[in-house]
């Protein structure tokens, strides 16, 4: 009998017929520990640092991103900041939100040398399964223009543009 392993969808296939490939992310499986957990305001600089490196732009340290913000938005249930840490070391955030009827996926950022691995689909799921538990039904992402990495990343988890749809704000300071 020929040796067999599993394949994707569990189905017993003769080695011989599997082509085997490792992708960057089956590599991180197999040699490092991958944690997904809540962060709190310990993790502040933490995270702080992963949208800096990642590049995030509507980061506002002095306003509504400041640790005293985060501290009053987590009391009051209705945010919860999500890490992935490779090794303990933070490599990827994202913040889950909601209004008490729709839930945001917000600030999705993961380090350049990590991206394509994964680890975003990961934290979107984790953010998903947060709001459900929190009974949201309906999960909606605002993404910036230019960003066709992650617009293609949420139409393939099953999200759907709304043609027509303007985000307005009106703030009271330039840094809120």
């Amino acid at each position: 009998m020929a040796d067999r392993v599993r394949g994707e969808k569990d189905d017993l296939l003769p080695t011989a017929n599997r082509q085997l490939t490792t992708s960057a992310s089956d590599i991180d499986l197999m040699t490092n520990e991958i944690t997904v957990r809540e962060l709190t305001l310990e993790d502040y600089d933490r995270w702080m640092s992963v949208w800096q490196r990642a590049g995030l732009h509507s980061v506002r340290p002095h306003g509504r991103d400041s640790r005293q913000a985060f501290a009053r938005q987590f009391a009051s249930g209705t945010h919860t900041m999500i890490g992935l840490e490779l090794n303990g070391e933070l490599i990827a955030v994202v913040l889950a939100t909601h209004d008490g009827r729709k839930g945001w996926i917000n600030r999705l950022a993961v380090l350049p040398e990590h991206r394509h691995r994964g680890y975003a689909t990961r934290l979107i799921a984790e953010a998903e399964r947060v709001l459900q538990a929190q009974g949201i039904t309906v999960i909606a992402a605002l993404i910036e223009p230019g960003n066709t990495a992650s617009f293609a990343l949420f139409r393939k988890l099953g999200y759907v543009e709304l043609p027509g749809m303007h985000y307005v704000s009106k703030r009271d300071s330039s840094a809120s």
